[in-house]
């Protein structure tokens, strides 16, 4: 396994500088946000472009992995995160034309693996959004493929506000939706594993490392706290607003020893990439590092 981070909170810096630092703190691969160059959605840590997809050609591609490695960084994945099922047919053609994008430039920079959401329209039931994503996603599938990409869904269930009730914005969240993706793309799309996700559906974590763990591609780090109080005064239906809190790792509810117990007899051994979504550590540039050194030791001895 190897340790690294997103660089979508560092939405200010070129990519140079977050991967001097990232090095300096002994982080040994990037995620790379790819957001569109010019504008992208307004919800928390979306938006950053460390790499302008659609300037990518196969030698500056090449340069930029370059670049990396002789900083001993590697990329672990392109990571853009849009909704490819949204209700609006305008905005869903103009992200999925850009996660095109990205996996072009995925392909032309030798990165094997681009992460995203599988999306969902939160006033349809998941029955009827998966009829849309078996309209939208085989095309981009067959992209992924023709570009020699694999791609990968983030377990994530996107519900965070009001405009996110009541179903949310990405339906790749439970064990039954993720046996019709599987069984529908023969491992063309794997999974890109948050644990934070399990804690907030109640879903048993090493139940579900050991019936999908052969099938995680890419493994993110991130914690989640349950306020006691947020919970009690809005109740569970409410589906985690006002009472999910995401944390850095160690600050939540997350079994990490359970986890990376779970990730090595699973067989995973790949990249274990830092989320920061933690409000605790933002503000700066300087609060967002903090956040992702206490991340780092906690961590660190599990990653061997």
């Amino acid at each position: 396994m190897n340790l690294g981070i997103l660089t979508a909170p560092f939405a200010d810096q070129p990519l140079g500088a977050v991967a001097d630092w990232a090095a300096s703190a002994g982080f040994e691969s990037l995620e790379v946000a790819c957001w569109p160059k010019s504008t992208g959605p307004t919800r928390r840590y979306a938006g950053t472009s460390h790499i302008d997809v659609e300037a990518v050609s196969v030698s500056n591609g090449r340069d930029i992995v370059a670049e990396l490695a002789a900083k001993k960084l590697t990329i672990s994945a392109l990571g853009y995160y849009p909704n490819p099922l949204h209700p609006d047919a305008s905005h869903r053609e103009a992200v999925t034309a850009h996660l095109k994008k990205v996996i072009t430039a995925a392909g032309r920079m030798g990165v094997g693996l681009v992460n995203t959401f599988c999306g969902g329209d939160a006033a349809l039931t998941v029955d009827a959004n998966w009829e849309n994503a078996q309209k939208v996603w085989p095309d981009i599938v067959a992209h992924a493929r023709d570009s020699g990409v694999g791609i990968a869904f983030e377990n994530c269930p996107m519900i965070f506000s009001d405009d996110e009730w009541p179903g949310g914005h990405n339906i790749a969240y439970s064990p039954r939706i993720w046996r019709r993706i599987l069984e529908t793309w023969n491992g063309e799309v794997g999974m890109n594993f948050d644990p934070s996700h399990l804690v907030l559906q109640m879903i048993d974590q090493d139940r579900f490392i050991r019936e999908f763990g052969p099938h995680m591609v890419h493994v993110h780090a991130k914690d989640l706290m349950i306020d006691r109080d947020g919970l009690y005064e809005r109740g569970i239906l409410s589906a985690g607003m006002g009472w999910q809190v995401p944390r850095m790792p160690g600050l939540g509810e997350v079994d990490w020893p359970g986890f990376f117990s779970g990730l090595y007899r699973a067989g995973y051994d790949g990249p274990i990439i830092i989320e920061h979504e933690d409000r605790k550590f933002e503000g700066s540039d300087d609060k967002v590092k903090r956040g992702f050194l206490l991340a780092r030791d906690v961590l660190r001895p599990f990653v061997k």
